[in-house]
């Protein structure tokens, strides 16, 4: 009887082993698709959000008239300064108005915004920045008079405010590229505030608009030093013809520094604030 109740004792054993194998086969198995199923519910049901893409049209309203403005003002910090803070005071309760591609993966980084509407943002920005060259360029190539009327007196005709070619200063990119970065590292600085205080909009676009003067005044003074241009936006870089494909380095000046510096001046905003900071 013993040895009876032994056997039946180790084949329950044996079944409960093998059962709860099975089961967590099929729960490795099927944890991978739970995951992605969950995943593309998310983005689904993000797409579907009307604040998004109200909050997508917004960021591209706001790059495009950054945009516009520091072509037509040839990218004086000062002018750049009111038209940043006035596009916070606007749009900055639709999406943040971040209008930079570089602030928006700062913001990414330290989870003020989630990964979806970040790279939502970027695509707006980019394609706003984009619109503002080719609208602001249909009115200079539809001015023929005047510019038949500059050449017949020896005058240049009117051409759109350009980044310098930074292909031409050979030996020279890794002073843009910590200019740029600098200045941005600034402006992320600003930023990192500034999204703190999103109740408060006149003081978030003041902080906003006082930040962009100081990261271009201080990038700007560098660049200028070398023969180049300082733009600290990734977004507007593209309306001022700032990258080329001839060279690695107008992505790595433009783009990736800005970047850098962004997340660095929201990581070390959070550091000094701290958790237990008003």
């Amino acid at each position: 009887m013993a040895t009876k109740k032994t056997a039946s004792t180790n084949h329950k054993a044996t079944a409960n082993k093998s059962a709860a194998a099975k089961t967590t086969k099929t729960t490795v198995t099927t944890a991978p698709a739970a995951a992605t199923g969950a995943l593309a519910a998310h983005i689904q049901q993000s797409l579907r959000s009307v604040a998004l893409w109200r909050a997508l049209g917004a960021e591209l309203v706001g790059t495009f008239l950054l945009a516009g403005v520091v072509i037509a003002g040839q990218g004086q910090p000062i002018f750049v300064l009111f038209a940043l803070a006035g596009i916070v005071m606007i749009l900055g309760g639709i999406s943040g108005a971040y209008v930079n591609p570089a602030i928006t993966i700062g913001a990414l980084v330290t989870r003020r915004i989630g990964w979806l509407r970040a790279i939502g943002y970027i695509i707006a920005q980019s394609l706003g920045a984009a619109l503002a060259y080719v609208v602001l360029s249909g009115f200079i190539n539809g001015a023929d008079a005047v510019n038949a009327q500059a050449q017949a007196y020896g005058q240049a005709a009117p051409a759109l405010y350009a980044a310098v070619d930074i292909t031409k200063l050979a030996g020279k990119e890794w002073f843009v590229f910590f200019a740029e970065l600098t200045g941005a590292a600034v402006l992320g600085l600003a930023y990192a505030y500034a999204t703190r205080v999103v109740k408060d909009r006149v003081t978030s676009a003041l902080t906003a608009g006082f930040g962009i003067f100081i990261a271009l005044m201080i990038a700007v003074s560098a660049a200028s030093y070398v023969g180049a241009t300082a733009i600290i936006n990734p977004a507007v870089a593209i309306a001022l013809h700032a990258y080329s494909w001839a060279s690695v380095w107008p992505f790595a000046i433009y783009a990736i520094a800005p970047v850098v510096g962004a997340v660095l001046g929201f990581v070390v905003y959070d550091l000094l604030r701290g958790k237990t900071a008003e």
